[in-house]
Order: structure tokens, then C-alpha cells, then sequence
């Protein structure tokens, strides 16, 4: 083991922050890590956005579902798939293809787990807020954000109040696959269900007993924001 694998492993979402600010160069290393991230082609198709205004942060943790911690934390970014950079470099640029909303994506997060780890290699913790694609068109006003430019998840940062358990992930043995897709492990998946269980039950002191297939029965057997499609294509994205 080194401090690099010691970190990830010790991944925990912090929702609870000290009243303390992050120096600049904290943000700045944070940034700098981001930065460093993969990139598709060296497209580099995402924008950050630091959001520092008192309001905006309140109305964002509003739209977010009112989460609190959005207004809170020391710092909040808000992560966003950006082709209009390239627009202004190329304003012929061939633009709107789903691929390229993937490729938007799957940059923006590897930016945003760079920014995390970096942050928790400080003593930092944070929380990835998915709640602000409850409201994107308003986000995306609010953020005065243009065309081909989508708010795809908020980051709080801050100094951790709480010290919660690390949640139990998915076990290699239903996550690896070897040379093709294997069907589901029955026997894994019932083991894997009661250590969940077992997770809510300490953590909420007997107050939450569910399984993890129990929690996606419950996510999967509703609507997940249908309005997103319509949002993403009045972006100018995904629409061919």
C-alpha cells in the first residue's frame, strides 16, 4: 500500500463541514490535479465553474433539492460539459453529435475524481451533488451558462464535521468479468445485500435497514429526470 491507494480506499461523501476556509492554493492544487486528468482526443471539453457568491449558492442548494451542504461547504464547483470554447475557436465546428456528449461527460468526471482525491490527500472531504440536473435549466441561467454548455454535477469541498464509515461497494466478484459478461452470482449478490443492510443499519442506529437491491428496486422502478433529454438537445447536444 502507499498514501495514493490508502486515499482512494478511504473514500467517504462528506455532507457535514467546519466553518473554515480552503487557502487558494488548496483550490489551486485541487484545479491543478483536475487539470492533469485523461482527455478524450485532447478535446478538453469541460468548464468549471467556482461558484463563490453567497445567493447563487443558496438558490443552487435549492435546486438541488435544498440540500444545505451546497450553501455550506468552504467551496462549491459546478461541473459542466463545454463545447462553445471550441465554437469560439472554430465556428464551423461540427457539433451536436451524441459522441461527443460522451466524450463530455466521461472527461468531465475523470477531471471531477481528480479533483476529489486530490482534495482528500489534504485532509479535505467532499460530496459530488447530482441534484442540480433537477433543475438544469435553471442552473444553467442561473450560471449564465450557453449553448453547447451543460451542468452535468455540483462538487462541495470543505473541511470534514463527521466521520462516517466507508459504504461497502460492489464486491469483484459481481463487478470483474473475465473475457466475456457472466450472468449475476445469486450467492454473492445475497452476501453483498446483508453487509448494505448491515451498513444502514449502524450508521442510522436501527433506523434504516435496506439491501442494496432493495435501494435499486426503489431507484430503478421510478422516472429519473425525463426532462433531461430535452435539456440536453436545447443545448445544441446529442441532437444527431
Amino acid at each position: 500500500m502507499n498514501p495514493v491507494i490508502d486515499t482512494l480506499l478511504a473514500h467517504r461523501s462528506i455532507r457535514k463541514f467546519q466553518d473554515k476556509a480552503l487557502t487558494e492554493d488548496q483550490v489551486t492544487t485541487v484545479i491543478d490535479c483536475a487539470r492533469a486528468a485523461s482527455s478524450s482526443s485532447f478535446i478538453q471539453c469541460t468548464s468549471i465553474i467556482r461558484v463563490i457568491d453567497k445567493e447563487k449558492r443558496r438558490l443552487l442548494a435549492e435546486y438541488a433539492g435544498n440540500q444545505a451542504y451546497v450553501a455550506d461547504a468552504a467551496e462549491f464547483f459546478v461541473w459542466c460539459l463545454d463545447f462553445n470554447r471550441h465554437l469560439q475557436i472554430k465556428p464551423d465546428a461540427q457539433l451536436g453529435f451524441t459522441e461527443q456528449t460522451l466524450i463530455g461527460a466521461i472527461d468531465t468526471a475523470l477531471m471531477a475524481q481528480n479533483a476529489l482525491a486530490a482534495a482528500e490527500s489534504m485532509g479535505l472531504g467532499g460530496v459530488y451533488i447530482g441534484g442540480i440536473r433537477n433543475n438544469p435549466d435553471k442552473v444553467s441561467e442561473l450560471l449564465n451558462l450557453p449553448e453547447y454548455v451543460a451542468p452535468l454535477f455540483g462538487l462541495c469541498l470543505g473541511y470534514p464535521a463527521q466521520d462516517p464509515e466507508v459504504k461497502p461497494r460492489l464486491p469483484s466478484s459481481l463487478l470483474v468479468h473475465t473475457d466475456e459478461y457472466q450472468p449475476l452470482d445469486k450467492d454473492e449478490l445475497a452476501k453483498y445485500d446483508e453487509e448494505v443492510r448491515h451498513y444502514y443499519r449502524t450508521r442510522t442506529g436501527g433506523t434504516k435497514e435496506m439491501t442494496w437491491s432493495e435501494q435499486i428496486d426503489g431507484t430503478l422502478g421510478k422516472e429519473s429526470r425525463p426532462f433531461m433529454k430535452a435539456f440536453i438537445e436545447s443545448k445544441g447536444l446529442s441532437v444527431k
